[in-house]
């Protein structure tokens, strides 16, 4: 079961829209019970990071979704959603996330035009599963005035100020910066690629 995680804030029309353009049967879950029977799990996140692990807090799953992960389940995180698979974020440094990579979520530098919104292109890693059969430097649709730093498993980086992680793959567990439910066929693409990881 293809599961989209509803946390009450996501946005989720649009990935919902995307997976029904792929023709695709999604669950929209919201408890534990719902991660456990899921096969492959999204995780959009618009907002605040705070509020963000507050409501999936106050769902009680953290700890189902950190489990699932573990487990070996294909997990997508998009846009907040990946940002919450690292410890903590600037947006609200007094909140966990969920933990599964050390490191800061960073806000970009005073001065900068934020939220970075719009189409930006991407510098993509040759091994990317999730970004390929696309052209060479893709364009994507961001939205956002926090990003994750460059680190080793980003598997696609974007230059706004400074280069940042666009995308970052490890394992089961995939995620993106940009929307790309809002990408076209671009991002069309690389959700049908994540549906389709062995």
């Amino acid at each position: 079961m293809i599961a989209i995680f509803d946390y009450g804030a996501g946005n989720l029309r649009s990935v919902q829209n995307t997976l029904g353009e792929l023709g695709c049967e999604y669950t929209l879950v919201r408890d534990s019970a719902g991660l456990l029977a899921a096969t492959r799990i999204l995780l959009p996140g618009v907002g605040h990071f705070g509020q963000m692990m507050r409501a999936l807090d106050a769902l009680d799953v953290r700890q189902s979704l950190v489990d699932r992960i573990h487990a070996g389940v294909p997990f997508l995180g998009i846009c907040l959603g990946m940002q919450a698979l690292f410890d903590t974020s600037e947006e609200a440094p007094e909140v966990r996330g969920l933990g599964i990579y050390p490191g800061t979520v960073q806000r970009f530098p005073l001065g900068a035009r934020v939220p970075h919104m719009g189409w930006n292109e991407l510098e993509v890693h040759p091994a990317s599963k999730l970004i390929h059969d696309l052209p060479a430097r893709p364009y994507v649709y961001f939205a956002h005035s926090y990003y994750v730093p460059e680190n080793p498993r980003a598997s696609a980086t974007c230059t706004y100020e400074l280069p940042y992680t666009a995308a970052l793959e490890c394992g089961n567990v995939y995620g993106v910066q940009f929307h790309p439910e809002k990408s076209g066929a671009v991002g069309l693409k690389i959700v049908q690629n994540f549906l389709e990881l062995a």
